[in-house]
């Protein structure tokens, strides 16, 4: 069932009357009001939101840049081990073969 043009018009023009009858009887003028405050209001939560999430992600950057620092940094101490336990390796491997070599 469609509407009629004429009951749209209507409807349009009596909606704001109604949804102000709805809000306990205040006028069209202080609902109208009520609503832009509290749409500030959750404008304001939201810019806040965004800036805690913001904050949030920095220190979470900070703390990814400080794992890999120290991942960094223990992969340079077992390379640097890495490479001892080789030269030892290899230095045994020598005395070993030259004392064969000698027997």
């Amino acid at each position: 069932m469609a509407l009629a043009q004429e009951d749209i018009d209507f409807i349009k023009t009596h909606l704001g009357e109604w949804l102000a009858e709805q809000s306990l009887g205040k006028p069209p003028a202080v609902y109208e009001i009520e609503l832009r405050e509290r749409m500030v209001r959750v404008e304001e939560a939201l810019k806040h939101q965004r800036e805690l999430m913001r904050e949030g992600f920095e220190r979470m950057d900070q703390r990814f840049e400080q794992a890999d620092k120290r991942h960094n940094e223990m992969l340079k101490r077992h390379d640097a081990q890495f490479l001892w336990l080789i030269g030892f390796i290899t230095t045994g491997v020598g005395i070993i073969i030259g004392v064969l070599k000698f027997l």
